[in-house]
């Protein structure tokens, strides 16, 4: 399992308040999650062996936030899976801009709970 555990506590200090009912290892990387449900994920891009941050904001969102910066369509299988966005260091560096995709994904969270 690879992942930066820099940007595990920098998510982990975010989503403390938020209910996280388990940290799971998997897809190669660390899970969050919450309310029971995948929110966030943390691991390393093989192609790139840079941070990457997982973000579920579900369907409605995905079109839009797609555009955001650092923010690209979530293909881990080969295919994309639309609701789920990656999002690379340039997108999450700054402590802004990871409050903007933790937000985003735990207001998914709240819809789907």
């Amino acid at each position: 399992m690879a992942f930066s555990e820099h940007l595990v506590q920098r998510v982990r200090q975010r989503l403390i308040k938020s209910n996280i009912t388990d940290e799971k290892k998997m897809m190669g990387g660390l899970i969050f999650m919450v309310n029971e449900k995948m929110c966030v994920g943390v691991d390393i891009d093989k192609k790139t062996g840079l941070d990457r941050l997982m973000v579920r904001v579900g369907k409605a969102s995905h079109d839009q936030l797609i555009f955001q910066n650092g923010s690209r369509q979530m293909d881990f299988t080969g295919s994309v899976m639309r609701g789920f966005l990656f999002i690379d260091p340039d997108g999450f560096d700054s402590e802004t801009d990871l409050d903007f995709w933790i937000e985003k994904a735990l207001e998914f969270n709240k819809i789907i709970g």
